[in-house]
């Protein structure tokens, strides 16, 4: 077990666990290749390469799992939610997960089309894309997900809203997502279906702030994730920056659901502490207390993913 860590904040030294992170590991980029035809492996390393702020990652996922370790200690970040980011990646995140496993929790991207239970076991939260793949979050073929969810002391994480993946465009593959399967009050009924499983809506609904809200509140077990640069907030009718972000959240779902995240994914970029930092200052200017702070940064994804050595 190793010593907690504890990064610099305006509150003093608090305990930091992101919850979005996405591991963007060899099988991962491999998977990529095979979705473009006559695109190679060795063309998507060389295209990458082609910019110096990309790194291609190492063959074995516990690898790249020390470079993820070794910058979390440089930032001093006691924790991070890893992203199997493409659909049968999970074995990535879940080796990272045996080489440190006091330092990552592990998530995978699902496609609920071909659910495959067998493949998580050790994944704690399934994150669903039904903009990418097709699929409206009313339809019955996410009931095996939210199952999967409750009977283990699980989470679902749901993307809603605008879906730019920029990897995505640098290999000129294409990102035909729909947006007609992006609204959050498409998640209400499953929210209410199972209120013990609790529900993560990223980027406060990238875009549909306002149904995010409405969701929330109506759904106890809605949690919104803070990660990203939130550009979001370009397409709000009102102008809105990140402290007024934040104020209605907290008015609405309180210090007790917001998770905070990066979205942080490559290297040698690494972990995005500015992300932290303005988010840290926009609450302390909003007069968060420190205790809400550390709900905010850390504890909060704790209290819903309690630690488990099933891996």
């Amino acid at each position: 077990m190793i010593e907690m860590l504890a990064r610099q904040s305006p509150w003093g030294p608090i305990r930091v666990i992101d919850a979005h992170v996405h591991f963007f590991s060899y099988r991962f980029f491999e998977v990529l290749a095979g979705q473009k035809p006559g695109l190679t492996l060795d063309a998507v390393r060389d295209a990458l390469l082609k910019k110096p702020e990309w790194q291609f990652p190492p063959h074995e996922p516990a690898q790249l799992a020390d470079q993820w370790a070794r910058e979390l200690d440089r930032h001093g970040v006691d924790r991070a939610a890893l992203i199997a980011s493409v659909p049968g990646d999970e074995a990535s995140v879940l080796a990272a997960r045996r080489a440190h496993p006091d330092r990552f929790l592990g998530f995978s991207m699902v496609n609920p089309r071909a659910w495959n239970e067998a493949a998580l076991v050790g994944i704690r939260v399934a994150c669903l894309f039904p903009a990418m793949h097709g699929y409206s979050m009313r339809e019955d073929l996410v009931h095996p997900v939210f199952e999967w969810a409750a009977q283990g002391g699980r989470a679902v994480f749901v993307h809603c809203g605008v879906l730019s993946v920029g990897v995505r465009k640098r290999l000129g593959l294409p990102s035909a997502f729909d947006l007609r399967y992006s609204n959050p009050v498409d998640l209400q009924g499953v929210a209410l279906c199972y209120p013990q499983v609790p529900i993560i809506v990223p980027h406060f609904g990238a875009g549909y702030f306002r149904e995010t809200l409405m969701l929330a509140d109506l759904c106890s077990n809605v949690y919104l994730d803070t990660s990203s640069s939130n550009g979001w907030m370009r397409y709000q009718e009102a102008t809105l920056d990140l402290r007024q972000v934040f104020q209605k959240a907290l008015d609405v779902v309180g210090a007790e659901r917001l998770l905070f995240g990066t979205d942080s994914s490559f290297f040698p970029r690494g972990w995005q502490y500015p992300i932290f930092e303005d988010q840290a200052t926009a609450l302390y200017e909003l007069g968060v207390s420190e205790a809400d702070a550390r709900r905010i940064f850390g504890e909060n994804i704790l209290r819903i993913l309690p630690h488990s050595a099933d891996i």
